[in-house]
């Protein structure tokens, strides 16, 4: 096992940038990665433009372990993650035929016709591999450290539990949350500087709860379980020298985590 693998997520889809969408593929990604000791790294966003798709993507993937996309391989005329990922990869957008059997399938069970535009679903990278789908029948795609998914946060969970198997993870990070109701941010922000300097190996973030109104969250992550441990006690004894009770837990990422 390495020390450490790193990830990425592109996120695509014009919905997303105005708003009308929110993603929480991108949330769900890095819980589930961060179980298997990847960390995700970098996130972008990007509309459905073809040279936006192709540049986000020929950046991120020399730089990752793995990189996932989310959206845009469904059956419409802006779904066009296929292609934009072949032409990112060199090489053409066809019809895998595996693709297309699983489609036909799908839909044949249930008494309903390959129209040309579920025909679409079945595009793929010449010399992709398929990533099943168990919800809605569509495969996702797999070239080289890319994976190509479902923008459907249904759908995209179950493509991500198809691929758990191809996923190589590193050192698994350790985190310790303390925290420490109705003290602000601002006032303990000095020493967490100083124990920050001393905690080698260790990535300490500051989380207010509610815009710092009703308290902090002090987390120390690292891939060394007792220097996650000391960093953490430090900043308990911290709080307590200020006149304030900490809590300590194991920490799970949360969907309200860094809300300010």
């Amino acid at each position: 096992m390495s020390a450490e693998k790193t990830a990425a997520i592109l996120v695509i889809g014009d919905e997303l940038l105005t708003g009308r969408t929110r993603d929480v593929n991108m949330h769900h990604l890095a819980g589930w990665l961060n179980a298997r000791g990847v960390a995700l790294r970098e996130a972008r966003f990007v509309g459905d433009d073809h040279d936006a798709i192709v540049s986000a993507l020929n950046a991120l993937r020399p730089r990752y372990d793995y990189v996932f996309t989310s959206g845009g391989i469904g059956p419409t005329h802006d779904d066009i993650t296929a292609e934009a990922v072949a032409a990112a990869f060199g090489v053409p957008c066809v019809e895998h035929p595996e693709a297309i059997r699983l489609i036909e399938a799908w839909y044949g069970a249930r008494g309903e016709d390959v129209t040309p535009a579920r025909r679409r679903m079945a595009r793929a990278p010449q010399g992709a591999e398929l990533i099943p789908n168990p919800v809605s029948g569509a495969p996702g795609i797999r070239i080289g450290n890319v994976f190509v998914m479902a923008g459907v946060p249904r759908i995209f969970q179950g493509m991500l539990a198809a691929v758990e198997r191809s996923i190589e993870g590193g050192a698994r990070i350790h985190a310790r949350a303390v925290t420490a109701l109705r003290l602000p941010e601002s006032r303990i922000a000095d020493a967490l500087r100083e124990i920050q300097a001393q905690a080698e190996g260790v990535i300490i973030g500051s989380y207010p709860i509610e815009g710092d109104f009703k308290g902090v969250t002090i987390v120390a992550r690292s891939a060394d379980e007792a220097a996650a441990e000391k960093a953490a006690a430090a900043v308990a004894r911290t709080m307590r020298e200020m006149g304030f009770e900490p809590e300590m837990a194991d920490h799970r990422q949360k969907s309200d985590d860094k809300a300010r």
